[in-house]
């Protein structure tokens, strides 16, 4: 673990629960080397006495004592475990909400290019371990470390000789420890890389059930299943033999350690009183299982520190630009829907080229202008351009007078409306995916579902407006998904639209539907189509034709016709020139 990772928990963890930890498990094993220390001094005296009641009145003193120690004993480990459970909530609520917040801040290309399991197994795996396990290695690895260290006092209090002992073991114990856990660190982040697939995998089989059933492919993502569940075994295993080898060592010093303390108290004879010999001597036969204790809590500690790695990971990832700036737009903006792009250039990654290649052009007040091209030309790069989904490389695009460089996120997409392609819907009632912020009345609800021809449908349902949709929208057809997200644009109705294949997965019927709606109810607003279906873009203001990312023309539809350029050549590909003529 690096330094910077272990600074990171404790900051989380929380300055002043790591001194009250510190300090209650120091006072609890302090206290418990006393209470052993008092009653070797106990048998020491009660050897030296002759009347019974002097024995009497020696017993009640010592056991008062000892009782005392106990009970502050026991308030100190209660403390202890207090402080430190506390400290340990504080360190994985903080980490879980940096993380959470990181994840909701990454740019989206973040997500298309990084499999979801890699974001669920942060969220799942390592955060349990974070939550729950990390804390108990800690507590176990506090404790076995004071054990280590007082039984080491107690054994050079009772043979100061010990000492010299002690030096080359603690150095071949150290040498052991770092050799296994250089070797585990790296078992355990194979563990942890190997298990991203699993889920990865599992999910992805679970979204295309359909389609691998369709094709017969069962036995093929089985088969692959049993691969990445086997490679993530391979490490597990191997994380068990190192815990073996690692076994055989420990005992082996810790034998030493017995012996050469046994071996010195008999060398030391007389000098040393019995019963402090006899305590240095149960001391150092538990020193054995204490130690092993203590280096595999120390290696497991590192090891799951990994998680914390991980989970830390994530805080300094880019993200994107901030949602709220102090340059904040009026209320109301954009008022008139003037989209200007001003030599705008843009790229989906820095090793990639670019997407889209000097582009400028003007939208009048509320003008239509239908965006085409073919596949790859740029249409959709254009829209992810309005709402900052992508990061200009150069140039601007001024909206209203506003460049949207210079506002917040919110504050941009706020103000745009969209119906995408593909709609998008939430698990939650009708009623939430209508309207999430709960600005609209029941009324108005019903007056968007009517516009968009699924007012008779809603009022089927039990429900209603309270109708439970499914995850993703899985309970209503594509098209049906379709209209709900016009309905939803149709309540927001901002100055600026763009529709980017917004009647791709709806019938001819409903396409002719959605398309008079927007042009009734938008018809003072700027509407930016993307189209595949030429005969939903015909009747705009003006074209935007793309071409490799670049403006190959712009003019009114009659016009680019009468040029018999680029649109001249895809009107007659989609056989609509026959139909005009005819």
């Amino acid at each position: 673990m690096k330094m910077s990772i272990i600074l990171k928990y404790l900051q989380a963890f929380g300055w002043s629960w790591m001194w009250l930890t510190i300090a209650a498990y120091l006072g609890q094993n302090a206290i418990a080397i006393g209470q052993n220390l008092w009653l070797s001094t106990w048998t020491t005296e009660a050897k030296q006495i002759k009347d019974f009641t002097e024995w009497i009145h020696l017993r009640n003193h010592k056991l008062s004592i000892y009782g005392l120690l106990g009970l502050i004993q026991g308030f100190l480990v209660c403390c202890g475990a207090y402080v430190l459970t506390r400290g340990s909530l504080c360190a994985s609520r903080a980490l879980h909400h940096q993380m959470l917040d990181s994840v909701l801040h990454l740019p989206l290309q973040y997500f298309e290019t990084h499999p979801v399991g890699q974001i669920i197994n942060r969220f799942t795996k390592d955060m349990f371990i974070v939550d729950i396990r990390f804390h108990y290695y800690l507590r176990t690895w506090l404790n076995c470390t004071l054990d280590v260290v007082g039984t080491i006092l107690v054994i050079v209090f009772a043979s100061p000789l010990f000492i010299l002992v002690v030096v080359p073991l603690g150095y071949l114990y150290f040498v052991i420890q770092r050799y296994y856990i250089a070797s585990s660190r790296q078992i355990r982040r194979l563990a942890h890389v190997s298990h991203t697939p699993i889920i990865s995998h599992f999910s992805e089989t679970l979204l295309g059930v359909s389609t691998v059933r369709a094709f017969g492919h069962q036995e093929r993502f089985i088969k692959q299943n049993r691969d990445v569940i086997n490679e993530n075994l391979v490490c597990f295993y191997n994380n068990v033999i190192s815990n073996r080898w690692l076994a055989v060592r420990l005992e082996f010093l810790g034998n030493l350690m017995v012996f050469f303390a046994a071996l010195l108290a008999v060398f030391a004879g007389s000098n040393v009183d019995s019963a402090t010999v006899g305590l240095s001597i149960s001391y150092a036969l538990n020193i054995t299982q204490s130690l092993n204790f203590w280096v595999r809590k120390a290696c497991e500690i590192e090891t799951n520190g990994i998680s914390i790695e991980r989970v830390c990971e994530y805080a300094k990832m880019d993200k994107e630009a901030p949602w709220i700036l102090s340059n904040r737009p009026l209320v109301g903006w954009p008022n008139e829907g003037i989209i200007q792009f001003v030599n705008y250039q843009v790229r989906y990654r820095s090793d990639l080229g670019l997407a889209l290649q000097d582009i400028s052009f003007q939208s009048c007040r509320e003008e239509k202008i239908g965006i085409i091209g073919r596949t790859g030309a740029g249409k959709s790069t254009l829209t992810n351009c309005l709402f900052r989904i992508l990061e200009r490389t150069r140039g601007k695009i001024i909206i209203d007078g506003i460049d949207i460089s210079t506002i917040g996120l919110h504050d941009l997409r706020g103000n745009l409306n969209i119906i995408p392609q593909d709609p998008v819907l939430f698990s939650g009632t009708l009623k939430s995916n209508l309207d999430p912020f709960g600005k609209y009345s029941d009324l108005e609800l019903w007056d968007a579902l009517e516009l968009c021809d699924l007012k008779n449908f809603v009022q089927s349902l039990p429900k209603k407006l309270l109708h439970e949709i499914s995850e993703g929208g899985e309970n209503l057809s594509v098209g049906q998904r379709q209209l709900v997200c016009l309905a939803r644009a149709l309540l927001r109705k901002t100055k600026v639209l763009i529709l980017d294949e917004a009647t791709a997965s709806v019938d001819i019927e409903t396409d002719h539907l959605v398309q008079s709606t927007i042009r009734k109810e938008f018809h003072n607003c700027t509407v930016l189509t993307i189209a595949h279906r030429l005969h939903s873009i015909m009747d705009s203001d003006r074209l935007l034709v793309l071409d490799s990312g670049r403006i190959a023309e712009f003019d009114t539809p009659e016009r680019l016709l009468q040029q018999k350029g680029m649109f001249y050549e895809m009107v007659l590909e989609a056989g609509i020139q026959q139909e005009m003529d005819s």
